[in-house]
């Protein structure tokens, strides 16, 4: 009778809820995110201490570790939830938070005021950039950007920075008047630019493990020489010519009477047909 009691009172005991079990975080994909954060951090310290030149090889940096991380990740099989939060925190620093930051100090703070709207403008519009990147990620057309991304607006900004110091434009920049007014356009251009619907292509359907024509890789030798040849001019007119490719490509659409918005009615097939 005992024996059989005890056993009772063991299955009318309540169990013991278990402890959550730690959610872990992959390392790899994640470094690249923190190389890509410091990457934004440091040009900004560099821009403090008036090395402009410096400043640009850190955003430029932060941006090729910026196209690492989703790769490697995808390739490891490491994607996380944790790891889509820190690369957009990571984002808004080195190509919202920074840029602004280093502009503003090289010409925009001569201008009082406008100066300093010019640079926040530019900031908040990476911020409102980012923030309809990540809600739309699941109806937007992967071909096509909603605007133009983030590291490629820092790059338009920061790349002018660069070719302008590399000219000589070190000392004395914001008692130029046309350098500060031309770098306040640009600034305001790159930000409002962010956050219009104008579509620009994403390059996603560019798969590396592809088979493409031989001269294909000629070209891309041949770019790389070009490019070595004045690395800041180069980049920023690549990049001069990405941020104006978008107005084109809509201008095109319109005349061709086809949709022009990115954003796609049906989320399982974003071709053409399912554009509005």
């Amino acid at each position: 009778m005992t024996e059989s009691r005890d056993h009772d009172d063991e299955a009318d005991a309540p169990e013991q809820p278990r402890r959550p079990r730690r959610k872990g975080i992959y390392v790899l994909p994640n470094l690249f995110t923190l190389a890509a954060l410091f990457g934004g951090f440091y040009s900004v310290v560099m821009a403090m201490n008036g090395r402009f030149d410096m400043a640009a090889i850190g955003v430029f940096c932060a941006m090729v570790l910026d196209s690492l991380d989703g790769r490697v990740a995808r390739m490891t099989n490491t994607q996380s939830a944790f790891g889509e939060q820190m690369d957009s925190l990571s984002d808004m620093v080195s190509f919202g938070a920074a840029p602004a930051l280093i502009v503003y100090e090289w010409a925009l703070k001569g201008l009082g005021k406008a100066g300093w709207a010019a640079a926040f403008v530019y900031c908040a519009c990476a911020a409102l950039r980012l923030a309809r990147f990540n809600t739309n990620i699941a109806v937007v057309d992967k071909r096509f950007f909603q605007g133009l991304p983030s590291p490629a607006a820092a790059a338009l900004v920061i790349g002018f920075i660069w070719i302008m110091d590399d000219a000589g434009f070190r000392e004395g920049v914001k008692d130029i008047p046309w350098l500060v007014w031309a770098t306040w356009t640009l600034t305001v251009f790159a930000g409002l630019t962010m956050v219009t619907n104008v579509p620009f292509y994403s390059f996603k359907d560019f798969g590396l493990k592809r088979s493409v024509p031989f001269v294909t890789l000629v070209a891309i030798a041949l770019a790389m020489a070009l490019i070595s040849q004045h690395v800041p001019g180069m980049l920023f007119g690549l990049f001069l010519l990405y941020g104006l490719s978008g107005y084109g490509m809509y201008v095109y659409r319109r005349m061709q009477g086809t949709p022009v918005s990115v954003i796609a009615t049906s989320t399982e097939e974003p071709d053409e047909r399912g554009l509005h």
